[in-house]
């Protein structure tokens, strides 16, 4: 498949295009300059022409080590990874010398570009459009990405390309491209069916890019000291000791009080979004700071969208009493959210690779407690015995009667329960209820839900 790279400086509209182009709103547009900073991936299409596109933060000259020039080196990476570039410069501004000394940098690659003049809507910017020519690179294409406007025109500039992407192309890729598309095709051969779905979520500066990177055995995403340096939510494809994953890397969230500019509510929005599609949650701490109470938000979110959760304590190596330390931390998670008792709690350094084999046994582990049915008659087995130890409460002078139960779901395990007046047993009663299932079937750390049902028992009503 053609493979295409979005490249220009920042805030010429690469973003909108990648949006335009892939049908959806995944990369954050905002009129400050510099809002994407790592490069995403997507599959996109220009009627029956389709290709995988990579929108990146765009090409600064910067100082060296500075965060700016770790941005342009990710869109040079994609620059070197892809089979066309597209040099997008704004139509309203005219050519700047930026859009020249990119021009130049793209021309040396020897990588084939198509120049796009974006913002061109109403027929605007033609004095730019004559000015493009000079640039070097061809005949520009004027478009509006923002309204759709010159899609067509686009279309008859790719579609030779598409041609020869399994011939001459092909040749000129890079080892890291040829080694990524080896791990795809590993991950078709996986023996999982499904793939697993992995987000890392937690707040600013706790080492999320930094396990990403790691895992992939790359650096995909940027990472340094700076907090909030990932914005984007990015998903990767890879394949995980035989297992078929989608890894998300997403921006750092803080409490909602303390979001206050436009792109920080989109980067939050983002990773709401990715902790929605997931079914794996791995929450990252910092070990050097305090479990706050962005922590326990993000913990009652994730239990509430029902995914599966593996809390990850990173910088563990700084760590001097360990011990004390993972007791305190499953007190305060017991106390403060009983709803997840049991969550699996992993020690890691991302920095240095340390324990982060044993957290993906946990992330592989609490999947398969996440996927778990159990049996109607073990289940109603253990409901009898559970109601013998602990009984209903007593309503209007008759005692609640539980009839029967049963299991209408996984992902999270989910029960109907009969009972009469099933609207008046209390929640501390559900609560006695889900904590012994727990505990006899072996689910910790993953939300169970129980839905009470006023019918009568349809299996006795049938006999």
């Amino acid at each position: 498949m053609l493979t295409l790279a979005i490249l220009g400086r920042p805030n010429v509209g690469k973003s909108t295009l990648f949006n335009r182009l892939t049908g959806t709103q995944f990369a954050l547009v905002d009129d400050m300059p510099g809002v994407t900073r790592d490069r995403r991936e997507g599959k996109g299409n220009i009627g029956p022409l389709t290709f995988t596109l990579f929108d990146t933060a765009g090409l600064e000259q910067a100082p060296k080590g500075s965060l700016s020039q770790r941005m342009s080196a990710q869109s040079e990476h994609a620059l070197r990874e892809v089979d066309v570039a597209l040099l997008v410069i704004d139509g309203r501004t005219g050519i700047t010398p930026d859009d020249r000394h990119f021009a130049n940098l793209i021309r040396k690659s020897g990588k084939p570009v198509v120049l796009v003049v974006n913002k061109c809507e109403g027929g605007k910017a033609k004095e730019t459009l004559g000015e493009a020519y000079a640039l070097g690179l061809g005949e520009p294409i004027a478009i509006s990405a923002a309204h759709g406007e010159g899609l067509s025109e686009l279309y008859e500039a790719l579609a030779p390309f598409a041609r020869f992407t399994g011939e001459e192309t092909q040749e000129k890729r890079s080892r890291g491209r040829i080694k990524r598309d080896q791990q795809k095709e590993d991950e078709l051969l996986a023996p999982e069916d499904i793939t697993l779905q992995v987000a890392i979520v937690g707040r600013p500066n706790a080492g999320k890019s930094t396990l990403f990177n790691r895992l992939l055995g790359y650096e995909r995403t940027l990472t340094g000291p700076e907090a909030g340096i990932t914005r984007d939510a990015i998903a990767v494809d890879l394949n995980y000791e035989g297992r078929a994953l989608k890894l998300v890397d997403t921006a750092g969230m803080r409490r909602r009080s303390n979001v206050t500019g436009k792109v920080e509510k989109l980067a939050a929005q983002d990773s709401r979004r990715a902790i929605q599609y997931a079914h794996v949650i791995i929450l990252m701490l910092d070990a050097v700071g305090a479990l706050e109470k962005q922590d326990l938000t993000l913990c009652d979110h994730i239990e509430k969208e029902g995914r599966a959760l593996v809390v990850a304590i990173n910088k563990w190596d700084l760590v001097k009493d360990k011990q004390q330390y993972l007791k305190d931390l499953h007190d305060r998670l017991k106390d403060v959210m009983p709803q997840v008792t049991g969550v699996i709690v992993q020690p890691i350094s991302a920095e240095s690779g340390q324990h982060v084999d044993k957290l993906m046994g946990a992330v592989f582990r609490v999947y398969e407690i996440w996927n778990k049915r159990i049996s109607t008659g073990k289940l109603n087995q253990w409901l009898e015995e559970a109601l013998v130890r602990h009984s209903p409460p007593i309503m209007n002078s008759r005692r609640i009667k539980i009839r029967y139960m049963t299991q209408i779901k996984t992902r999270p395990p989910t029960f109907a329960m009969f009972a009469s007046k099933a609207d008046k047993l209390p929640e501390s009663y559900i609560r006695y209820l889900i904590g012994s299932l727990r505990d006899v079937f072996d689910m910790p750390g993953i939300p169970i839900r129980i839905l009470l049902k006023s019918n009568k028992n349809p299996y006795v009503e049938k006999s």
